[in-house]
């Protein structure tokens, strides 16, 4: 069964890190571009960052540039989410997905459409 399975999450104060796995079951994620997404209560989902499937791309929403660090370990079979600087506007639930078509060197994780076979996603809840 082709699935993927975020953790990590969890209550963290304003200020703190937090690092979230993606872990691919029933699917070789190192032919995919893989990207993490959230979405907070009542808000549309975001796309917050993606990898190619080398990992020699990476790219990033604007609000999280500088304070997020997008991975992958292809032995794992596992994409990470490191999370520094959290603020409260970073809560909600974080999704991973990979991408429709596989083998492509590049990604956005705008591009919400391009991304399917999305986890049940993790809560993240920045407060202080």
């Amino acid at each position: 069964q082709l699935q993927l399975v975020e953790s990590g999450g969890g209550l963290v104060q304003p200020g703190g890190s937090l690092r979230l796995s993606c872990v691919a079951s029933g699917l070789d994620l190192n032919i995919w571009s893989i990207g993490w997404f959230r979405q907070a209560p009542g808000k549309v989902r975001e796309g917050v960052s993606c990898v190619s499937r080398t990992g020699g791309t990476t790219n990033y929403a604007d609000s999280v540039k500088g304070r997020f660090t997008i991975s992958r370990d292809s032995a794992k079979n596992t994409v990470y989410l490191q999370m520094n600087s959290l603020k409260p506007e970073d809560s909600g639930v974080y999704y991973c997905a990979r991408t429709q078509i596989p083998l492509e060197s590049t990604c956005d994780p705008a591009r919400i459409s391009d991304f399917t076979y999305w986890g049940q996603g993790t809560q993240v809840t920045v407060s202080s």
